[in-house]
């Protein structure tokens, strides 16, 4: 499995699509512990289930990049494709709720799953193709340790914007 894509990727979807799944529960398992708070979801929010692709997708790129040394494009890929998959899911959720007018939790469901198998199949087609251009892997790195530290700072002081707002309960980020 050392270098075959293909299963990387394949194993890269599982790992967020399980570990993705934990992290809804895990904050109310837990009794809404503020120490897991900024991993899991906290709420129903679109931002909140984000979140819940972002930390699996980062966790896995980063213990995937330990066999992927040699590649100067990993991480710019990686940027990439976790973009992707961050904004497909307001995307397609936002999209059908504007046409269908409701939220069934099956589609909600789906679609993160759905999101994480474009992202990764993304991922899958970069690799694949010859190097893109990425002229500072430290730049990627950046990036998502950023988009690492919003995920955290918007779990406690939360935007009063739709993204942010739990239709459940109308309360935004932990209570």
């Amino acid at each position: 499995m050392k270098r075959d894509i293909r299963l990387w990727q394949f194993f890269g979807f599982g790992v967020a699509s399980l570990l993705g799944t934990v992290l809804h529960f895990l904050y109310d398992w837990l009794d809404g512990s503020l120490w897991v708070a900024s991993f899991s979801g906290v709420n129903e929010s679109t931002w909140e289930h984000m979140k819940l692709l972002f930390w699996p997708m980062l966790i896995f790129a980063i213990g995937q990049s330990f066999f992927f040394r040699d590649r100067d494009d990993f991480w710019c890929v990686k940027l990439r494709g976790t973009a992707l998959g961050l904004t497909l899911i307001p995307a397609l959720f936002y999209g059908y709720n504007g046409i269908i007018g409701k939220s069934p939790d099956w589609l909600n469901i789906g679609i993160f799953f759905i999101s994480a198998a474009i992202a990764y199949a993304y991922e899958y087609r970069e690799f694949k193709r010859e190097r893109i251009k990425c002229s500072s892997p430290k730049t990627a790195i950046t990036a998502l340790i950023l988009i690492g530290l919003l995920f955290v700072i918007f779990t406690f002081v939360s935007p009063r914007i739709n993204l942010f707002k739990d239709p459940l309960t109308s309360t935004y980020g932990v209570n």
